[in-house]
């Protein structure tokens, strides 16, 4: 039982930490972009696609959620029984993801709030913003495979 008990740790913080650095980054762009679209509401889709970056990285953490729930079969109903050395495993395989979600979102959404700056200032070029943003992305993105590879190379026992 306590092998199933640390296996769906791991999985919550995935889900659960990812989910609040997201929370945090775009609550900041919300914040800082509906300054700019109450002056300029034309510039609401450019705004938008910023905020909107550093909402992947819950997504991240819920398809970390999603692989563990995977392995231990848990869709089928049955409750697996597994060593706490598998579950300590399991848990630590969730780390990544949990972990890069949480502080790639909060500084994607601070990257974005810049690149808010280019939309007001210089439109044409918020396209410089978004791939500015992107670049903290990719951290989110290697937890997640990592997570990924690392929960596909642990045999249940």
């Amino acid at each position: 039982m306590i092998g199933l008990v640390l296996a769906l740790l791991g999985a919550a913080l995935s889900v659960v930490l990812a989910g609040i650095g997201s929370v945090i980054g775009v609550g900041r762009c919300g914040q800082a972009g509906s300054g700019v679209v109450s002056e300029e509401p034309e510039k609401f889709g450019k705004v938008l696609l910023l905020q909107a970056l550093p909402s992947t990285q819950g997504i991240y953490g819920f398809i970390g959620t999603f692989w563990v729930i995977i392995k231990l079969g848990l869709l089928s109903g049955n409750m697996p029984n597994i060593s706490w050395q598998t579950g300590l495993a399991i848990l630590c395989a969730c780390l990544p993801v949990a972990f890069n979600g949480l502080l790639s979102a909060i500084f994607q959404g601070k990257v974005s709030v810049a690149g808010m700056n280019i939309v007001v200032k210089q439109p044409q070029d918020a396209g410089k913003g978004v791939i500015m943003a992107a670049m903290v992305e990719t951290y989110a993105v290697l937890g997640l495979l990592a997570t990924i590879l690392l929960i596909q190379g642990i045999q249940l026992q």
